[in-house]
């Protein structure tokens, strides 16, 4: 349980896969504080027309990550976490579309240009990277970190929802 009484700490792993056609598929993992899985959800391939990528330019990743993949899987979730992570940089372009904080996973050894602009939080030996902008991801994660053991690997749920990815693509290309 999380110190403060409240329910049970929950994290969102969020990430995308290619497919070989290019598409992508996302999917996102909520465990429980111990890294086990509480729910899981994923996309269906998601591709750009090509008129799509002249128009959103340099914009297209992070819409696509953020609002149409991100956005879709945090609604879909029964159970909401109370932090998600996400491993693709671009990606926390979903902290604008919903309430709940976003955070960008790197290692320590990772080098950030400190600017106003994010925050960083170290949480054992991985680093927390969130857009200042949304003040209210700072108290989360400085809340969260304090029922995360100091040993925990954040990168290795992300492991499981890319092989959950590739499993997903095997049977839709199998049937």
């Amino acid at each position: 349980m999380v110190a403060d009484g409240s329910k049970e700490l929950k994290l969102g792993f969020l990430t995308t896969i290619e497919c070989p056609d290019g598409a992508l598929i996302g999917g996102l993992l909520v465990t429980n504080h111990f890294g086990r899985p509480l729910e899981f959800q994923c996309t269906t391939p998601v591709k750009p027309n090509r008129t799509q990528e002249v128009l959103y330019g340099p914009t297209l990743v992070p819409f696509l990550l953020g609002e149409v993949i991100g956005r879709t899987l945090v609604e879909k979730m029964n159970v909401k976490p109370n932090l998600v992570l996400v491993e693709q940089e671009q990606a926390l372009e979903l902290q604008n579309h919903i309430s709940i904080p976003v955070a960008f996973l790197s290692d320590i050894e990772q080098i950030f240009d400190e600017n106003a602009d994010f925050i960083c939080e170290q949480v054992g030996r991985n680093r927390l990277r969130f857009d200042a902008g949304h003040q209210t991801g700072k108290a989360a994660i400085e809340n969260t970190s304090k029922n995360i053991p100091t040993d925990a690997d954040l990168g290795e749920p992300f492991e499981r929802v890319r092989e959950a990815l590739n499993e997903a693509v095997k049977m839709g290309s199998s049937r």
